[in-house]
């Protein structure tokens, strides 16, 4: 399993609308064959700072999951609404999986 862990961090200014981008992108990666997990998160501490936790099947699945359309359109729209880079963090669960 892969899991990735990004950071969003929004525009002064533009925290509603980038919220409202990104929760448009959970219901259709969720719907990938390869998603375990996807969730979105805003900080406590900072209401621009979003993160996504994913879990994904294989590393294969995730890079078919950064070509999907709607993914391609977030990196267009990205300059318009995200302060600075999407710093990506890729780990290898090394615990079990709670059933």
């Amino acid at each position: 399993m892969t899991t990735l862990v990004a950071y969003v961090k929004a525009k002064p200014g533009k925290e509603a609308e980038l919220k409202k981008v990104l929760l448009g992108l959970v219901d259709p990666t969720r719907k990938e064959a390869g998603c375990i997990d996807y969730y979105l998160h805003v900080s406590d501490d900072d209401p621009r700072m979003f993160m996504f936790y994913e879990n994904w099947r294989t590393r294969k699945d995730l890079d078919e999951h950064l070509k999907m359309p709607y993914l391609v359109d977030f990196i267009g729209r990205r300059p318009e609404l995200v302060d600075g880079d999407v710093p990506l963090h890729f780990f290898t669960m090394l615990s079990d999986r709670p059933r």
